[in-house]
């Protein structure tokens, strides 16, 4: 593809970050709160080590166009779009974007908690762009995909989650953007809006003429929406292609790195870190008995009010959740440096045969997300008992459903 035809190029692009020193603040609260640790740190820190969130990207993405971009957590996928809309700076490289951007970045950014509903439609939609004229015009629309009719002048602080997740979705589908960034937003929400947000999106992609890029661990989504993907790991390209080509090469990689438990020290937002996912045994067959342990570890002070373990097809479809709430229901409080295991076990596990993705998600103190791909776990095929040869994998769905059948024949 020529530069003339590109709507987005992206040519040698790095993003640096400075880890225990001097980071790049990439906004006034950044700024603030590394100010604030250098007038109460009373220990000499270290040397920073730097950490390369994206290096050497380059890649073009023509008009109409929609990219999908894949990898694990941690691949720079989110960092990527931070920079093509101009949140953070790029370290080195060159971008380039023609047309009008808009961006879904973090579901509800710029709402405010005392503003009402209404309000908050008309903040919102000018922060991501839209003028007045736009927004009324959409303002209908927005409240019924939202479905928040009965609460539209109640401040925002009142809603539930689910509320507050469909009104910020809402807003920001209905921009008309010559460009649109799109990241993980079929995360969110029960699986009814879910599939309503899907069903936008297709209509975004398919029936605007919009040029997307959409990040998302849901490869059937990517592979629903997407003409070509770009695989993402550690900040380094690994292929830019045609969608089902890289989405199985991606899987196939995921399969490959993953032996069913994941040391990851990995940040689930400021006070907790997710340092060990094991599955046992893996492969584990299919009916049998399978183990769990989770160990997360406080850095300071939490309260963990929510924390689930998530199986996904090989595709990121969610096929179930284990729920590993405190039975009480006032959460797990976690003193700084202590750690939180978690062990327990599935009787019998009811899992078609085949390769399955495991993630997390937590909620602590107004901080909660969905982190996905922490392991793979294979599920082999269970010897067969009753002289009948299964179906394949791809006739029989997702689960093995435990049932008895009684038959008679009459004349």
């Amino acid at each position: 593809m020529s530069q003339s035809k590109a709507i987005i190029s992206v040519s040698g692009l790095g993003k640096r970050y400075r880890l225990g020193g001097a980071l790049a603040h990439d906004t006034l609260r950044d700024h603030v709160t590394h100010l604030a640790g250098r007038l109460w740190r009373r220990t000499p820190r270290s040397a920073p080590a730097e950490l390369w969130a994206l290096r050497e990207v380059s890649f073009e993405v023509g008009a109409g166009e929609v990219l999908g971009i894949i990898g694990r957590n941690g691949a720079g996928k989110s960092t990527l779009l931070k920079v093509l809309s101009q949140i953070t700076e790029p370290t080195e490289g060159e971008v380039r974007v023609r047309g009008r951007l808009a961006s879904l970045l973090e579901v509800g950014t710029g709402f405010h908690p005392e503003l009402t509903g209404r309000e908050n439609i008309y903040l919102n939609g000018a922060i991501l762009g839209m003028n007045k004229a736009e927004i009324r015009r959409k303002f209908d629309e927005i409240v019924a995909f939202a479905e928040v009719e009965e609460f539209l002048d109640t401040p925002v602080k009142r809603y539930s989650s689910g509320m507050y997740v469909r009104l910020a979705f809402a807003v920001a589908a209905h921009l008309e953007p010559e460009i649109l960034l799109v990241d993980e937003v079929l995360a969110v929400g029960d699986a009814a809006f879910q599939e309503k947000c899907l069903g936008k999106m297709r209509e975004v992609t398919h029936g605007g003429g919009r040029t997307v890029l959409f990040v998302s661990h849901n490869m059937a989504a990517v592979q629903a929406l997407c003409g070509r993907a770009l695989w993402l790991n550690r900040g380094r390209v690994m292929g830019l292609g045609p969608v089902e080509e890289l989405v199985a090469r991606y899987l196939e990689d995921m399969r490959q790195r993953h032996d069913g438990q994941a040391e990851l020290g990995l940040a689930l937002g400021p006070s907790l870190v997710l340092q060990r996912v094991a599955l046992d045994p893996n492969p584990v067959v299919s009916g049998q008995e399978a183990r769990f342990e989770v160990v997360l570890e406080a850095r300071e002070p939490a309260r963990l009010t929510d924390f689930q373990l998530l199986i996904y097809s090989a595709l990121g479809v969610r096929v179930a959740m284990l729920d590993l709430r405190q039975i009480n229901g006032h959460g797990y409080m976690l003193e700084a440096g202590q750690k939180l295991v978690l062990n327990g076990g599935i009787r019998r596990l009811p899992l078609v045969e085949g390769d399955y993705r495991v993630g997390v998600f937590y909620s602590y103190q107004g901080h909660y997300a969905d982190v996905l791909d922490v392991l793979t776990w294979h599920v082999a095929a269970a010897a067969p008992t009753d002289g009948r040869v299964p179906y394949k994998p791809a006739y029989r769905g997702l689960v093995v459903l435990e049932h008895e059948v009684e038959a008679r024949v009459t004349s």
